[in-house]
């Protein structure tokens, strides 16, 4: 599983969505948003490397084009095909979507629907175990502000 991530990373969506597959056969035909964000992800590869925009046109009438019958991804096309409209990409308005961060977020996205198509909590227990103390924590803090005392430390009341 964690080559399938490191491929989504490293701009190899293909062969992320060839071992999802292989993984997880049946999830991306069942999970069209993850499919479209995948197959996005190589687009963009293809815009930043600039080796030709009409590849580049190309995989888009051949993958991303029948995602245009459905309404919520029109605009996301649209957002996509602006990027060729630029000689330097990074300089559009459309920077983030070359950003690590989308990348990250497609390839979180893939991890989550792989772990619940095998039957397994979306995050690991002690990512969960983060987030809810994060609350915790921002619960606290809130009140002790009301209260006019300083913010919940965890170093602090780990000393006491």
């Amino acid at each position: 599983m964690i080559r399938n991530f490191h491929y989504a990373l490293e701009g190899n969506a293909l062969k992320a969505i060839e071992l999802t597959e292989e993984l997880a056969h049946g999830l991306l035909e069942n999970n069209k948003d993850l499919h479209f964000n995948l197959l996005s992800l190589h687009f963009i590869e293809l815009v930043c490397t600039r080796k030709c925009s009409t590849e580049a046109l190309e995989f888009a009438q051949s993958k991303l084009t029948p995602f245009g019958k459905v309404q919520k991804y029109v605009e996301k096309l649209e957002d996509f095909m602006a990027l060729l409209a630029y000689e330097e990409p990074e300089k559009s308005p459309m920077f983030h979507l070359l950003s690590l961060d989308y990348r990250q977020q497609v390839v979180d996205s893939l991890n989550r629907a792989i772990l619940a198509h095998a039957n397994r909590p979306s995050y690991a227990a002690i990512e969960r175990l983060i987030q809810q103390t994060t609350v915790v924590r921002q619960c606290l803090s809130q009140d002790h502000n009301k209260d006019g005392l300083p913010p919940f430390s965890l170093k602090d009341f780990l000393k006491s």
